[in-house]
Parts: C-alpha cells; sequence; structure tokens
C-alpha cells in the first residue's frame, strides 16, 4: 500500500470560501457574520470537489491520503480566537465527510484552533473531538500563529506542554505546519513554509523536549526545509551545545516527508535521513502544481522520485510507502488493520 500522509483539502466548493468572506466581514459589522455553521454542501459536491485528487491518486499510483484542510486556509493569525474556533470546526467536519464518504481514499487529520498568545490549551476539546468522535489519526500543528511574526514561544517551551500531553494521551502525532503569511518578507510556500520546518527543527536540538515526552512523534513537512542540505551544520551545533547526537536527541521522535519537489532533493534526503525517520507525501495539491520542463512530469508526482533512487532496498521502499507511516500514526495502523489490510513486520 502506498501512503501519502501529506495532503490539503486545496479543491474546496465556493460555499466554504463564502462562508469564510462571511466570517471575516462580520469583524467590521457583526450583522454580516454568518447566521449558521451549516454550508448547505451535499456529499455529492464534496464527492466531486475531490476528483482531480482522486485521479492523481490512480495516476501516480498512491492508495491512500491522509487528508488536512488547506495549511495556507488556516490562517490562526486572521480575526479572533472564537473566529479560529469556528473556522475549524467547519474545515474539519468537511473534511470528516470526506473521508466518511471516500474511506478507501481518505483519511483525515485535523487543524488546530490556535490563535497567537493564546495557551494551546484551548485546543484540546477539538483535538479530542477530532480523534474520538471523527476517527483523525493525526494534527496539523502550527509553531506560528502570528503568521509570519513567530510572537509566540518555540515549540520547546511549557507554553505548548498542554498540548503536547493529549497528544501522547491519544496516541497521535502532529505535522509541524505553519499556514499563511502575513509578513511581506516571507512568501508564505516558498519561505515562511521551509523556515517553519528548518526553525522548528533547531528548537527542538536546542531543548530537551522528548525527555518530558519520549512518546511524542512529530512529522516535519517539505522534506524538512533546509536541514537534510545543511545536516552537518545541526549535528556540528548540537555537539557545541553538549547535546546527544542527533540520532538520540531528536530523530527517535522526529520524522521528515517527501514533498521535495526535484530528484536530486529526494537523493540527498535519503542519503542523509534514516531511511526510519522517511515517510512518502506529495502535498498534492500543494504548493507546486505545474510540469516541469526538464522532465515533462509534474513536480509534485514525488513517488517517480524515490522510484528512481537507487540502493533503496525493498525493506526501505516498503518502509517510506507504507511501513513508517503506520509505525507514526498507531491510529491509522489499527485502522488498516481493522479493514484486512495488516502491515509487514519491520
Amino acid at each position: 500500500m502506498i501512503i501519502d500522509i501529506h495532503g490539503h483539502y486545496t479543491t474546496e466548493p465556493q460555499a466554504l470560501h463564502q462562508f469564510r468572506d462571511q466570517q471575516l466581514a462580520g469583524l467590521a459589522d457583526p450583522a454580516r457574520k454568518p447566521t449558521s455553521m451549516d454550508l448547505s454542501i451535499n456529499d455529492d459536491v464534496l464527492v466531486r470537489s475531490v476528483e482531480p485528487q482522486l485521479k492523481m491518486q490512480k495516476d501516480r499510483g498512491s492508495d491512500l491520503t491522509i487528508f488536512s484542510p488547506r495549511a495556507a486556509g488556516m490562517a490562526h493569525h486572521v480575526g479572533t480566537e472564537a473566529i479560529s474556533m469556528q473556522w475549524t470546526m467547519v474545515s474539519n467536519d468537511l473534511i470528516h465527510r470526506i473521508c466518511k464518504r471516500l474511506p478507501d481514499n481518505f483519511v483525515g487529520v485535523g487543524q488546530l484552533p490556535q490563535f497567537p498568545g493564546v495557551s494551546p490549551a484551548n485546543c484540546i476539546p477539538e483535538l479530542e473531538r477530532i480523534v474520538n468522535e471523527l476517527g483523525f489519526v493525526g494534527v496539523n500543528l502550527n509553531p506560528d500563529p502570528a503568521g509570519g511574526y513567530w510572537t509566540d514561544p518555540p515549540l520547546t517551551a511549557r507554553h505548548w506542554y498542554p498540548i503536547y500531553e493529549k497528544l501522547c494521551e491519544l496516541e497521535v502525532p502532529a505535522m509541524i505546519h505553519v499556514t499563511s503569511s502575513c509578513n511581506p518578507n516571507f512568501h508564505h510556500t516558498g519561505a515562511h513554509y521551509i523556515n517553519g520546518d528548518t526553525t522548528a527543527f533547531m528548537q527542538l536540538i536546542q531543548g530537551n523536549l522528548f525527555k518530558d515526552f519520549p512518546t511524542l512523534k512529530f512529522v516535519i513537512p517539505h522534506g524538512g526545509g533546509a536541514v537534510p542540505f545543511h545536516w552537518g551544520r545541526y549535528r556540528g551545533l548540537a555537539q557545541e551545545m553538549k547535546k546527544p547526537l542527533l540520532t538520540e536527541h531528536v530523530m527517535k521522535n522526529v520524522y521528515f516527508d517527501t514533498c521535495v519537489y526535484h530528484l536530486p532533493g529526494i537523493d540527498l534526503l535519503t542519503k542523509v535521513i534514516p531511511v526510519d525517520n522517511i515517510l512518502f507525501a506529495s502535498e498534492m495539491l500543494g504548493a507546486v502544481k505545474g510540469i516541469d520542463p526538464e522532465t515533462g512530469h509534474h513536480y509534485d508526482d514525488t513517488k517517480r522520485y524515490i522510484d528512481q533512487v537507487t540502493g533503496l532496498s525493498e525493506e526501505s521502499r516498503y518502509k517510506i510507502f507504507e511501513g513508517n507511516a503506520r509505525r507514526v500514526y498507531p491510529r491509522l495502523d489499527a485502522l488498516l488493520t481493522q479493514r484486512g489490510h495488516a502491515g509487514k513486520k519491520l
């Protein structure tokens, strides 16, 4: 089974965008805010909206996508804490409905109702709801709810501990994923996303978070940002800080995905990062949708790159495409096993 652990709902019906427009217009004029969270979107419309993803799954050879709301759309820096809560619930409910109609194609991961300066403890009720009631297997956690200004504490600060405690209790991993940037210095997908990935990894090196949370699991997307390319830098910095080797200090708890859009980048990722820490992902439909003129194929057809990597054993390919996902997302493994798709013993 080919499991894509990083997909976003980027083909939402217009009714969702209209709801969001009304929600934000209500900040200036309360009379314009939506009167109901019912978007009046029927299931057939939802299924039609994900037909592009279904076609890509078939054409590119993947089987199942771990599916979450549009990352840029989380926009935790917009509005108020109450608006973030409402928007999060609406967005997560749509993901749940799609996964319920297309269970063989999608499994849900949710966003959280974060807001700058507010304790992540406010996210716990929604986290419990999406896991216990909606059957989601993971969550996206934004390390910078300020949208490019980084006003909240580092991920290793006790500010974040309430949400970590609940993640461990529920046995769900968090993908460290920023949202859109309101800082004009940082393009959201080209700079802010990669900044977020790289910054999160460095914060984890500086702290000792996993001593307090040995079962906490983080997925750092987009190939880990700049980390694999500068692996020697991070090993050296950890050494200067008198930290344990990265393999002991962070890599028992941190995983990278394969949202890297050229073969040399995937080659580097698989040579530098231990295979046990790499999970297949494509981010479709995500940051880069075009066709690479050098290859004639879509940039985000990442399975094609992995298939071309030499030196990967069949066991390593199994780990990247399926085994690691089942290990990092235990609720996904339980769900697939219940459906009769038992994984291999690693």
